[in-house]
C-alpha cells in the first residue's frame, strides 16, 4: 500500500526524533523522512535522546528497543515524563517481543515497527499517528478555548447584572432625583401664586395639598392618583393670577355680581394654563373642578354628583377646610372646629359624601397625632438632618421644600440669612439620615 503524501506545510509543522545505536538505522530514517518535509533530528542512544528532549519540543519519537546503556523502554518512559504530548514508537525485531510489552506498558507507546520494516508503512504509520496528534491537539486547543470563553462569559454575565444593577440605582435614583426637583419647583410656583395675592392667606396652597393628599390616601387612590390630587391641591389657585389686585383682596361674600363672574372664571384659567405641560393635565382637570358642587350650584359647568372628577371633589372639601379659616369666604376667620363642622353640614349638599366621610376620619385622626419632626434653632443644625415641613420665611416664600435634606452649605445660608434679617428661624427636621 502507498502512503499519501504529506504536503509540505503540513510536514513542515512537525518534528521528528529518531533514537538508535546504529547510524546506518538514523541514516535510513532521515532519508525516508526528509523527503516528506518532516524536521528530523536523530540521537545515537538515549542519553542523548534525552538532551534533545530537554532542548526542544518534538511531536513523534521513534526508538529502537536494543541500545546499551538505556534500552528503547526506558527511554521511552523517560520521555514520556519530559514531553507527555509527543508520539512514541518502537523499532523491535521478533526476539524482543517480552520488552516490547514493557515498553507498551511503561512507555506507552502508540506502536511498534518491527524489523526489518517497509518504507511506505512506516510512512503511513508516522501520518496517522501524526494526524491524531494534531487532531488531539485540536481538540485540547478547543477544549481549552471553550472552558476560557465560558470562564469570560461567566465572567461577563456577572459584570452585567453588576453594571445592570449599579445602571438601574443610577437611574432611579436620577428619576427620584427629578421628582423631587419637579416638587420643588410646584411648591415654588405655589408660593408664589399666594404672593401675588398680598400674603394674606400665606400657606394656604401647601395646607390644601396636605389635607388632599391625606384624603386621597384614606379613600385608596393609586399612588399616582394621589400626586395628582397633591399637585391640583398646591396649583389650585393658578389661575388667580390674572385677577385684578382689588379682587384678590376681597371675601367672595363682599364682591358685587359682576366680580363674581369674574372670579368664577379663574378655575378654567387655571386648566388652560397647565394644559401644556403633560405631567399636570389631570392635575388641570381637578384644579377646573374644585369648585364644583355636589348639588350641581357650582361653576364653571355646572356639574353634580359623580360626574364631577373625584380628584377635584377631594380638592373642594380640602380647599374650603382652609378657606374657611383664612377669611377667603367671609371676613370672619372660622375656626377648626367651626370649619368641619361647616364641611359636616354640607355633605351631600356641598360635597361628596364619601368625601366628606374620609376627611371626618383624617380630622379626627389628625387632632391627635402631633407633627413629624420637631423644631430647632438653626445652631442645632446638622448635615444630613431632613425638614420635616416646608421651611417658610417671615414675607410667606418658601425658602426650602418639606423632604430636602441639609448640607453644611444649606446650613450656612439660613444662619447668614437669620443674622442679615436679625430674625430667628424656627425648623421642623427629623434625625439625620441613617441615624
Amino acid at each position: 500500500m502507498t502512503a499519501t503524501p504529506t504536503s509540505p506545510a503540513e510536514a513542515a509543522a512537525f518534528t521528528i526524533l529518531c533514537v538508535d545505536d546504529e547510524p546506518n538505522i538514523l541514516s535510513a530514517l532521515r532519508r525516508l523522512f526528509r523527503p516528506q518535509g518532516y524536521a528530523v533530528r536523530v540521537a545515537n542512544g538515549g542519553v542523548e535522546g534525552l538532551a534533545v528532549l530537554d532542548a526542544e519540543q518534538v511531536d513523534l519519537i521513534i526508538s529502537d528497543m536494543r541500545m546499551p546503556g538505556m534500552d528503547g523502554a526506558a527511554f521511552l518512559a523517560e520521555a514520556r515524563k519530559r514531553q507527555p504530548d509527543a508520539v512514541r514508537l518502537l523499532l523491535t525485531g521478533y526476539a524482543d517481543m517480552g520488552s516490547t510489552i514493557d515498553a507498551i506498558n511503561g512507555g506507552q507507546i502508540a506502536r511498534y515497527i518491527s524489523k526489518p520494516w517497509n518504507d511506505q508503512d512506516v510512512l503511513l504509520t508516522v501520518r496517522e499517528a501524526l494526524e491524531r496528534r494534531a487532531l488531539q491537539n485540536e481538540k485540547n486547543r478547543l477544549e481549552a478555548l471553550t472552558k476560557a470563553q465560558n470562564e469570560e462569559l461567566r465572567s461577563l454575565n456577572a459584570s452585567l447584572e453588576q453594571k445592570v444593577e449599579a445602571r438601574t440605582a443610577e437611574l432611579r435614583n436620577a428619576h427620584e432625583k427629578l421628582k423631587q426637583n419637579f416638587l420643588t419647583s410646584i411648591r415654588v410656583f405655589s408660593n408664589l401664586i399666594e404672593l401675588r395675592e398680598g400674603g394674606t392667606v400665606c400657606g394656604h396652597s401647601r395646607r390644601v395639598a396636605d389635607v388632599a393628599r391625606k384624603l386621597a390616601v384614606k379613600l385608596g387612590l393609586k399612588p399616582n392618583d394621589v400626586q395628582d390630587v397633591m399637585l391640583a391641591g398646591l396649583l389650585h389657585d393658578v389661575g388667580k393670577i390674572g385677577l385684578p389686585d382689588e379682587l384678590l383682596a376681597k371675601p367672595l361674600s363682599h364682591m358685587s355680581g359682576d366680580e363674581l363672574g369674574i372670579w368664577r372664571k379663574h378655575p378654567t384659567a387655571g386648566q388652560n394654563a397647565l394644559m401644556g405641560l403633560e405631567n399636570l393635565r389631570q392635575a388641570a382637570v381637578y384644579i377646573r373642578g374644585h369648585h364644583e358642587r355636589w348639588d350641581g350650584q357650582g361653576y364653571p359647568d355646572g356639574l353634580s354628583g359623580l360626574t364631577i372628577p373625584y380628584g377635584a371633589r377631594i380638592i373642594a372639601v380640602a380647599n374650603d377646610f382652609d378657606g374657611l379659616q383664612a377669611g377667603l369666604f367671609s371676613p370672619r376667620r372660622l375656626k377648626p372646629e367651626e370649619a368641619i363642622t361647616f364641611i359636616q353640614q354640607n355633605r351631600g349638599k356641598r360635597y361628596c359624601p364619601q368625601v366628606v366621610d374620609a376627611f371626618l376620619e383624617v380630622m379626627g385622626a389628625s387632632d391627635q397625632v402631633s407633627p413629624a419632626g420637631h423644631e430647632i434653632g438653626t445652631s442645632a443644625l446638622r448635615p444630613g438632618m431632613v425638614l420635616a415641613r416646608d421651611l417658610v420665611g417671615k414675607d410667606g416664600v418658601m425658602l426650602l421644600a418639606a423632604d430636602f435634606v441639609l448640607d453644611e452649605s444649606l446650613i450656612r445660608q439660613l444662619r447668614e440669612l437669620e443674622a442679615s434679617e436679625g430674625t430667628r428661624l424656627s425648623i421642623a427636621v427629623r434625625p439625620a439620615q441613617g441615624a
